[in-house]
């Protein structure tokens, strides 16, 4: 296994990391499931992937019953929420912290950030933020970051949002994959920012849940390779078998840095079809959004906003 710096935090992670959301997909049960992260952990891989709206919740009781005896210490375990308040956000914590069995997760991410007043409600003085900064003091997690597969631009908008209020995420979570480079690109506008900035890149979708491989452009070893030779701290792939987990596996044994030609030769196979946003359909629809189907995850708008609508009227 190959282990990467996660930013500045000195922690080192698994460059291959276990997507969570496929752990309680129709065909996984919940044998293969533990069986899945114990043999992936056994094998080196460390950062564990997770979400409080991951199948109704499935996936994080999962796992927490994978991280049993032992398991849990040997790990870099994080999780996410969808509240953009503080007392939503606050009891999506404590529900993932009782589903995974753990007293603390090593990081929280604030979730789906995909619209540009995302950021505004996260860190409102009632916002998520704040039950965030309050669960991290009372010990329930360390670090702190947020993920979004929408829109480069709110990436960045998110950061500048985040520097109007003196924070700096820990990382940051985004599709790094080889459709991307030709479409509102993660990789060109977001990554740099983030290496300058020393925050920890998580890469996912790096092949878009499969779509990606339907073009019939590029081999899955060929997806992992590429969002590897990125300056990612963690690639973050769902295993749904003990097939595709032998697959990561073999990435990182084959990995070697790429030169700029093979990038670019990479890169040439899947111009035509990445130009327009055809097989990254979480940038190009909102099939993806789970927090726009579940409006309710989010929690109610800030007080002083809505008592600012109510004077106007």
């Amino acid at each position: 296994m190959l282990y990467r710096e996660l930013g500045s935090t000195g922690e080192q992670v698994s460059a291959i990391g276990l997507g969570g959301w496929h752990l309680s997909l129709k065909h996984v049960d919940e044998e293969l499931a533990i069986r899945l992260v114990h043999t992936a952990i056994d094998r080196g891989i460390t950062f564990m992937d997770n979400s409080w709206d991951y199948n109704k919740g499935v996936s994080e009781i999962r796992m927490g019953k994978a991280l049993r005896n032992g398991y849990r210490d040997k790990v870099f375990l994080m999780t996410k929420i969808d509240g953009r308040s503080k007392k939503e956000a606050a009891k999506q914590i404590d529900e993932s912290l009782q589903r995974l069995q753990v007293d603390r997760v090593d990081l929280i991410q604030h979730h789906e950030i995909l619209r540009f007043e995302d950021p505004h409600r996260i860190f409102d003085e009632e916002g998520a933020h704040a039950a965030v900064l309050e669960a991290q003091k009372a010990g329930k997690l360390r670090y702190i970051g947020f993920t979004g597969h929408k829109d480069p631009y709110i990436h960045l908008h998110t950061l500048e949002v985040a520097d109007q209020y003196g924070f700096k995420f820990d990382t940051v979570q985004m599709p790094l994959n080889l459709m991307d480079a030709h479409y509102r690109s993660f990789a060109k506008l977001v990554v740099p920012e983030l290496v300058k900035r020393n925050i920890g890149i998580l890469g996912m979708k790096s092949m878009a849940n499969g779509i990606l491989l339907r073009s019939n452009t590029v081999t899955p070893i060929e997806c992992l390779h590429y969002a590897l030779n990125l300056p990612t701290s963690v690639v973050i792939t769902g295993l749904d078998s003990m097939e595709i987990l032998e697959q990561a596996l073999e990435a990182v044994r084959t990995f070697q840095p790429m030169t700029e030609q093979q990038v670019q030769a990479l890169l040439a196979k899947t111009a035509s079809a990445g130009a327009k946003g055809e097989f990254e359909p979480f940038k190009t629809s909102s099939i993806f959004d789970s927090t726009a189907q579940n409006p309710d995850w989010l929690g109610e708008e800030p007080q002083r906003l809505q008592q600012l609508m109510s004077a106007a009227g």
